[in-house]
């Protein structure tokens, strides 16, 4: 009987599915710059991937497949043709502040913060990409090879220059500026 296969399925797809909801939609939201935008983004990839679960191959990296689809969908769609992304502040509001800190230390921290915003806008898409995949979403190596479909050597290349790339936007930025009292 078919029936219960797929209800094996779905419930199979929503056990691996359902814990990457958040980092996915923080992952499109930081791609699309919308929020309307990406929970129709989020919306698609699952579409898709429930769709396309019967292919999946089991043993092989669920959530890295289910950000190349995320991402294939995107930039398949008109807002990823245009490939402005921004950095997602949604989670800057609610660092908690550390024991101690002042207000003139907090007020620092923010600027820092937005400084480093802005440096990654000024970088290429495919930087802002794979520096966020590895140093906000901590996905390794292997990971986001599998994700963008590129080849590991690629990653760790393109890593390294993505981070030399944001270290010089941020030194630029941080010409003449001091922390002075």
């Amino acid at each position: 009987m078919e029936v219960p296969d797929r209800r094996l399925l779905a419930a199979t797809f929503e056990e691996l599915a359902l814990p990457l909801f958040d980092q996915l939609y923080n992952f499109a939201r930081w791609l699309t710059q919308d929020t309307a935008e990406a929970e129709d983004l989020v919306q698609e990839t699952y579409a898709k991937a429930l769709r396309g679960f019967p292919s999946f191959q089991a043993g092989t990296n669920f959530r890295a497949w289910m950000y190349r689809i995320l991402r294939n969908s995107f930039l398949s769609s008109r807002t990823g043709l245009k490939t402005t992304v921004a950095f997602d502040e949604e989670d800057s509001d609610t660092v908690p502040s550390a024991p101690g800190s002042t207000p003139e230390s907090i007020l620092i921290s923010n600027a820092d913060r937005e400084i480093v915003r802005q440096a990654l806008e000024e970088l290429p898409m495919h930087f802002r990409e794979i520096l966020l995949l590895c140093e906000v979403e901590e996905m390794s190596y292997r990971e986001i090879s599998d994700a963008l479909t590129i080849p590991a050597g690629t990653v760790m290349s393109r890593l390294f220059r993505a981070r030399k790339a944001l270290r010089g936007v941020l030194e630029q930025k941080l010409q003449g500026r001091t922390h002075g009292v």
